[in-house]
């Protein structure tokens, strides 16, 4: 009898550890879609609708995620990017739409921002709200006269390019993106800038190698 008892308190223990194991993975699954939804990370629409601008791709997802968007991507809806950077040493896309949000902005105000593995995966790529929803990007910061943000694809790289170089995972994440976003939407190699391009600004920084961009941009294209 002693045996019987205790192989029943065994198969007893066996079952109370695959319910609590069951009801943590359905706790953590509902984490992780809270922290998809939750306007608190991710910002809220001007219209009351919240989307997270962390709905990123990583790793070896195809860039062809990218052109999943809620609001469908029009022929002639964007014609240049611009990249810029963060101007800190590291962040996250929320912390940059926390940013926003303080200057008078609804959320992050960059289309997609790439991590330099400081609160960010490194080359982490997070497509914000305003890609998913085809909105127009923020003002740029000391943009020249006449410039319009309208039809502008703004990509951020975390990181401050005055004081240190961007890690090679984010370059290579970045040229992945344009050379799509080119792809796709007919953008000439004209047409692709940074910041300091359009407008009295050192970003994306002294360190950005732009010869090694271009480089890239062409073996990819």
């Amino acid at each position: 009898m002693a045996t019987v008892s205790v192989s029943t308190r065994s198969r007893s223990s066996v079952r109370t550890k695959i319910v609590w194991g069951v009801l943590g993975v359905g706790m953590s699954l509902s984490v992780a879609m809270l922290s998809i939804l939750d306007p608190g990370t991710g910002g809220a629409h001007a219209g009351g609708v919240s989307l997270s601008p962390l709905m990123g791709i990583q790793g070896s997802i195809g860039m062809d995620s990218i052109f999943q968007t809620e609001t469908p991507i029009g022929e002639t809806r964007w014609d240049s990017i611009v990249i810029v950077h963060s101007g800190s040493s590291g962040g996250s896309a929320a912390d940059i739409a926390g940013e926003h949000r303080s200057l008078g902005y609804d959320g992050l105000g960059f289309h997609f921002v790439i991590g330099n593995g400081t609160r960010m995966g490194d080359g982490e790529i997070h497509v914000g709200y305003r890609w998913i929803d085809q909105r127009d990007g923020v003002e740029l910061a000391g943009v020249q006269d006449g410039f319009s943000a309208s039809g502008v694809i703004e990509i951020c790289l975390v990181g401050d390019g005055d004081r240190r170089p961007f890690t090679d995972e984010q370059l290579h994440r970045l040229a992945q993106v344009v050379t799509a976003l080119a792809k796709k939407l007919d953008i000439p190699t004209a047409k692709i800038n940074l910041h300091k391009d359009l407008a009295g600004t050192t970003s994306p920084g002294q360190y950005f190698p732009q010869a090694q961009f271009e480089q890239m941009l062409e073996s990819m294209g």
